[in-house]
């Protein structure tokens, strides 16, 4: 059995440490595959059941990237004494992962800390209950703390004392050649030596304290011989400060035309970086939105019915059952039934759909969503992770934690490319010293540091993920839930588009039209038999029959012996008479002769109505049509699919004058008509034939299809079963929602192409002109400062073009 885990893991800073993180987990046996996400900071591990998820840290900490550590707080009850005390400790430290416990029995509470990924609060509560003793997490230990704000703030004060810090150093070291009225202030106050002493105090600082993070990760990741991005940081500001260094207090060492000081340089190097990181941090922030708008829609609290008053408690002390009172604007806590009052609920942030929906007593609530001006109650049906918005917030985490197809390239280079760097480095650093002009060590170190840091796998790494991440967040706002990130580039690269007609093109609440019986049958005798055979349905057009003979008044008897036909009808008996309900198809092979009924069976058909034939004791006895009001979307939906040169097909068990009306109505293709639930795949499997096929589909009957396709689209307002094999769930029933679906998928691949050809064209032009391309022609040297602000600028700039996909969208027409 497979199973799954997700760990934050710190340390990461470019594409080459995502390349050394997968490589370090698929290491472990056991292990399936592994995805980390650069821009979420996670690792997303696949196993089977013999592998320890210890192991799966263990690596990531060998490789020099730990995964982070959380700390929960849980409520414990039923201690007594100390010998309690330590019955919880030992059952919480044996949970795998568990890195200290602490229970205090004064408090009745446990301090737990724990690798993350590893083990849960859920999980840590159920090991205290099975050692006796009931547990839940504290209710005020509050949401998680934000990483991207805390990572920005952490960031954001390491800049400015390292700004602080550089700016004496630029002022001494490039005023003196910029003014010359300061450099002689400078020479007869100071002199050179004593310039050049005070630029190396603060430069030391500058690197041993904001800087040391550099340091700290690349130096390991260089000796343990997988550079990456802070290597390459540590290396160039390193070889900066020490020429300088020996410039300073052994000048002796080096020829007399290159006894020159780059104590900016390595000062600037740092603090740009720190700009640009700090920067990104605040960019992947808002990247990231999405997510903490979603966990912002749960409320803390819930006034609840219990005990004969109304009570304010916990949101998270909820249990199903319980009756919640729902004041005028107040948010819905979780999932629940109503049983009290009636008015309206504002659904947008979780549909997208603006219009308010329609509650009474028997109508679900979705917790998160906004009550009207009415006060209502509601029984619980789901909290906790069972909840639809805590789903939701589940699909959305997994789709931006995913890697798409395009992004294997990306790895392949990556892969390779810190190494390569360095060594284009050492090459440049070398024909400078043996081939350059006087000072020509000079112009080697300032070229080979050039080349050290101008070179960004920091873009390449964030090109994709970082779109993923916007991209698949804006669709959750639009109430489009891509349940796997690859689903995005796949919907992007779909020629086609299939969609099952009822209750996706059309309202799926079909109404009996025509009632036209046969000679010697009488109109609501026969509607009466037939509603009996129905009454156990649960098929829209059963309830469209059972309506009528509600509506009628008429009298139902027991019906015996009900067997479903699939795809043809069912036969039942009924008051001792037998019934058969169908299509032609299934009159003929009961034996019974369809002809006399079929005429008008055609001429209902195509007027966009379902035919029904019914036969009683074997002979045909009345026709009946039922139609499907078309949803008022579905032409809009389709025209705007044509707009963007998808084709679009139909496929369904109706009638084919039927369908074919109703395909001739929207616009539609391709029509396949009469296919049994079966033969569903089949017809998708054709059309795949002619490019990438999508199925839009809602019922059980369709969920082999949306597994087959090669992107499954259910409609949210279907079953769980179509959601679960869907690749993409949309929360509304809008099919103008497929056309949103398709254009934020194709924006967001664009948007990924832009990234992509920026990350990769920035370095390849760059790094030569940094290595000393252009100087043979126009006497230009790239300085390190210029290159470590360009570097810092392509990282920005990378998740800035990313943030425009959160204006993304809907495009529904009117």
């Amino acid at each position: 059995m497979t199973q799954h885990v997700t760990f934050t893991v710190e340390g990461m800073s470019c594409a080459s440490c995502v390349g050394r993180v997968e490589r370090a987990l698929k290491s472990v046996q056991g292990v399936k595959g592994a995805e980390v996400n650069l821009v979420a900071g996670t690792a997303r591990v696949d196993f089977s059941d013999a592998t320890d998820t210890l192991a799966l840290a263990g690596a990531l900490r060998a490789a020099g990237y730990p995964a982070a550590e959380a700390e929960v707080r849980l409520e414990v009850e039923g201690m007594t004494c100390a010998s309690c005390v330590g019955r919880v400790e030992r059952a919480l430290k044996a949970v795998p992962g568990v890195a200290a416990a602490e229970v205090n029995l004064a408090t009745g509470s446990a301090r737990v800390r724990y690798t993350s990924g590893t083990a849960t609060p859920a999980a840590l509560a159920a090991a205290v209950a099975a050692a006796g003793y009931a547990a839940r997490p504290a209710a005020n230990a509050g949401p998680a703390p934000d990483r991207q704000a805390e990572e920005a703030a952490r960031l954001h004060r390491a800049f400015v004392l390292a700004a602080l810090l550089t700016l004496p150093v630029v002022v001494l070291a490039m005023g003196t050649h910029m003014v010359p009225a300061f450099h002689h202030w400078v020479m007869v106050t100071l002199g050179e030596r004593t310039s050049w002493l005070i630029q190396f105090v603060l430069t030391a600082l500058v690197l041993a304290g904001p800087g040391a993070v550099f340091f700290r990760h690349g130096i390991p990741a260089l000796l343990r011989g997988a550079p990456e991005m802070n290597s390459l940081v540590a290396l160039g500001s390193l070889a900066a400060f020490a020429y300088s260094t020996v410039a300073t207090f052994a000048p002796g060492l080096l020829p007399e035309a290159a006894r020159g000081v780059y104590f900016e340089a390595a000062a600037t190097i740092v603090t740009l970086i720190l700009l640009g990181r700090m920067l990104e941090a605040r960019a992947k922030g808002r990247a990231g939105e999405a997510i903490r708008r979603l966990i912002g829609l749960r409320p803390d609290t819930a006034r609840v019915e219990r005990d004969g008053s109304v009570t304010e408690v916990a949101v998270d002390s909820l249990m199903a059952g319980d009756i919640v009172r729902l004041a005028p604007g107040e948010r819905v806590a979780v999932d629940g039934t109503v049983t009290e009052g009636h008015g309206w609920i504002d659904e947008s942030m979780l549909t997208g759909e603006p219009a308010p929906v329609e509650k009474s007593p028997g109508a679900t609530v979705t917790g998160g969503t906004v009550n009207g001006p009415a006060a209502l109650s509601f029984r619980v049906t789901a909290t906790g992770e069972g909840t639809v918005l805590a789903r939701i917030i589940a699909l959305v985490a997994d789709a931006q934690g995913a890697k798409l197809p395009v992004q294997a390239l990306v790895d392949r280079i990556t892969l390779w490319f810190v190494p390569a760097v360095m060594a284009l480095a050492a090459a440049t650093f070398l024909v400078w010293l043996f081939l350059g002009p006087d000072p020509a060590l000079t112009h080697a170190l300032v070229a080979g540091i050039s080349v050290l840091i101008i070179a960004c796998p920091c873009a390449m790494g964030l090109a994709t993920p970082v779109s993923i991440l916007v991209g698949t967040g804006r669709g959750a706002e639009l109430g489009l839930l891509f349940r796997r990130g690859d689903a995005l580039q796949r919907l992007a690269e779909a020629r086609v588009i299939a969609f099952d007609k009822t209750g996706t093109l059309t309202e799926g609440k079909p109404r009996l039209t025509d009632l036209i019986a046969a000679p010697g049958f009488a109109a609501d005798d026969v509607l009466a038999l037939a509603a009996a055979a129905e009454a156990r349905s649960e098929h829209p057009l059963a309830r469209a029959i059972l309506a009528e003979a509600e509506a009628r008044g008429l009298t139902l008897a027991a019906a015996e012996s009900v067997k479903a036909l699939p795809g043809r009808g069912l036969s039942a008996r009924v008051a001792g008479r037998d019934v058969l309900i169908g299509n032609a198809r299934a009159l003929s092979e009961a034996g019974i002769d369809p002809a006399p009924l079929l005429p008008e069976a055609e001429r209902l058909a195509a007027l966009a109505r379902t035919p029904i034939l019914v036969a009683v004791d074997g002979s045909a006895a009345a026709l009946l049509a039922v139609a499907d009001p078309v949803k008022p979307t579905a032409r809009a939906a389709i025209a705007a699919l044509h707009d963007m040169e998808v084709r679009t097909a139909m496929i369904s068990g109706d009638t084919r004058a039927t369908a074919e009306a109703i395909a001739a109505t929207l616009g539609i293709d391709h029509v396949e008509a009469e296919i049994l639930p079966e033969g569903k795949v089949a017809a998708l499997q054709a059309l795949q034939a002619t490019g990438t096929a999508a199925f839009v589909g809602d019922g059980i009957n369709d969920a082999p299809a949306l597994a087959a396709a090669d992107i499954g689209i259910a409609m949210g307002t279907g079953t769980d079963v179509a959601m679960e094999a869907a690749e993409v769930v949309l929360m509304t029933g809008d099919p103008a929602a497929v056309a949103d679906a398709v254009r934020l998928s194709r924006a967001t691949m664009r948007n990924i192409r832009q990234n992509l050809f920026w990350a990769f064209g920035y370095n390849v032009l760059l790094i030569p002109v940094a290595a000393g391309a252009l100087y043979p022609v126009n006497g230009m040297l790239l300085s390190p400062m210029l290159a470590a602000g360009a570097m810092a600028l392509s990282s920005v700039f990378v998740v800035t073009n990313a943030l425009r996909l959160r204006r993304a969208g809907p495009w529904r027409r009117a």
